[in-house]
């Protein structure tokens, strides 16, 4: 296939309709896990055993490192040996990383481990699983998806897989706090372990994959200029929303249940009881913005970046006021549609800015920019929150969003990371 062919080679297949829904399950299933994890069970976990809590951010935070590092790794590879084996790869080592968290956090809850930075360091290696392994799992996804769409269809395509990771974010804090609550507070690191596991293997033998990977992908690269694309004008820019984005939410996500924890006067298993819930409040208001806005309002990619900093704005700014149940839910409402307008916007006008033959290349490349932000966000939310000012960190979320907005609606070249329905069929 030609680097400026558009039609990709497998788009009526009879089975992708199947294929693609059982990538929006395997991400549904990862929403659940990471949101469960930092909704209902670490920041809870690391207060009771006495981590500080920059400690528990700085968790995500070494993971996030090797998911921006390994994001394009995986992307890459997904070209070379398809994107089925790399897929199942990244379940598995999700599944193996949540089965270590429940090891580390069980040996701290019982006494084995009592000293503070030996716990650290068991946690921070059981997470840093998923970012080593597990990041490839989403990179692989949205490139079989781009496979097999056409330029028209696939914002909408790829915004329908990222909805299975918000269903996930929906279900897995109400969920959790259930089940926190009749189980303990490790349970559902364990159960999402054996889920992540069965969807590894449904993903092996069950996801089909008839389009041959590329057998010389270090000659593709040179070819296509694969080495250079991160700083290609086309999809830098992407990127750069993509990081500052999700150093604003992961500020924001982080801090946002220590601060329930500190609003509230709540602790331990009751803290679930009130963050579940806010959690699944912001997660439907992702599928809203995924599910029923965006295919509706036909915005262009450019316009959902810019637009979903406002709402996303909105909660920050609340967030330095509000002091009740009712207003922290409507935080999460805000975050959850910014993040649900703004994430499809960059992640198809980048797919939709390089050729069929790159699709590998800038799914990894996405993937890693959504986790880069998380690796500084421990200093720049929980230090700062702990030891500088409670405010301070939704002060500077507010900034660098402000800072977004103007950079979606300056920076990006009109045209680019969009479909065209008259050069584009």
């Amino acid at each position: 296939m030609s680097e400026g062919t558009k039609e990709p080679p497998d788009l009526s297949r009879p089975d992708r309709r199947g294929a693609f829904f059982l990538l929006f399950f395997c991400l549904m299933a990862i929403g659940a896990g990471n949101t469960m994890l930092m909704a209902a069970v670490l920041p809870p976990l690391s207060r009771e055993v006495g981590l500080p809590d920059w400690m528990a951010g700085a968790v995500f935070g070494l993971s996030a490192f090797f998911w921006s590092v390994f994001s394009p790794f995986w992307g890459k590879r997904s070209n070379r040996y398809g994107r089925r084996p790399i897929a199942a790869l990244g379940l598995a080592g999700y599944s193996v990383s949540m089965l270590f968290l429940f090891l580390s956090g069980l040996a701290a809850k019982t006494g084995l481990i009592t000293n503070t930075l030996l716990i650290f360091a068991c946690l921070a290696i059981s997470r840093s699983f998923f970012g080593i392994f597990g990041s490839g799992a989403n990179p692989a996804a949205q490139a079989y998806v781009a496979d097999r769409t056409s330029q028209a269809e696939r914002r909408d395509e790829i915004a329908f897989i990222s909805s299975g990771f918000s269903v996930g974010t929906v279900v897995g804090p109400a969920f959790a706090a259930a089940l926190v609550a009749f189980a303990g507070i490790l349970s559902p690191l364990l159960l999402t372990s054996v889920i992540a596991a069965v969807m590894a293997g449904m993903i092996w033998f069950r996801l089909p994959e008839q389009k041959d990977p590329v057998t010389d992908a270090t000659n593709l690269d040179v070819e296509t200029n694969a080495r250079g694309l991160w700083h290609s004008r086309d999809v830098l820019p992407f990127l750069v929303f993509a990081v500052c984005l999700s150093l604003a939410t992961g500020i924001l996500m982080q801090v946002f249940v220590f601060a329930v924890m500190d609003k509230l006067d709540v602790a331990g298993p009751q803290a679930a009881q009130y963050t579940g819930p806010a959690f699944t409040v912001g997660a439907m208001a992702v599928l809203l913005a995924q599910l029923v806005l965006i295919p509706r309002l036909k915005l262009r990619n450019k316009t959902l970046m810019w637009v979903g900093c406002i709402p996303l704005l909105c909660g920050a700014l609340l967030m330095i006021v509000a002091q009740d149940f009712a207003t922290l839910v409507m935080v999460q409402f805000l975050l959850g549609l910014g993040q649900g307008l703004a994430r499809p916007g960059f992640s198809s006008g980048a797919s939709l800015a390089v050729s069929p033959q790159l699709q590998g290349n800038v799914a990894g490349l996405v993937i890693s920019a959504n986790g880069m932000g998380y690796i500084v966000t421990p200093f720049f939310g929980l230090f700062v929150y702990q030891y500088v000012g409670a405010n301070i960190p939704f002060m500077i979320a507010s900034g660098l969003l402000i800072f977004m907005g103007v950079y979606a609606y300056y920076a990006l070249r009109d045209g680019v990371g969009e479909f065209d329905p008259e050069t584009d069929l």
